[in-house]
């Protein structure tokens, strides 16, 4: 008589790396000033610079992740600067 063949173990699950909360500030390049918080309560996530004191806020669902908000802040921040770049900044008189 032959003996059962035993089932194998599945390998483990990999973890997951956690993601950042702190990044460098597009401002002051300081590697660890800006902090990112999100308040569920009431759907709004900040990002804000320990060391100069800039601030975004923007809304968020309940899939936002900090980086999310970061990189918004990175992409306003470079939409921002290509409107003055092509002079198209609105408010601005040209007269």
């Amino acid at each position: 008589m032959g003996k059962r063949k035993s089932r194998a173990k599945p390998p483990p699950k990999k973890r997951m790396d956690k993601l950042d909360t702190v990044f460098s500030c597009p401002f002051c390049n300081h590697g660890t000033g800006v902090e990112c918080r999100i308040d569920m309560k009431n759907l709004i996530g900040e990002a804000s610079c320990r060391i100069c004191q800039e601030s975004f806020s923007t809304t968020v669902t309940a899939l936002t992740e900090p980086i999310d908000i970061y990189s918004e802040w990175i992409d306003e921040c470079e939409r921002v600067n290509n409107l003055e770049d092509d002079g198209t900044l609105e408010g601005r008189a040209d007269a």
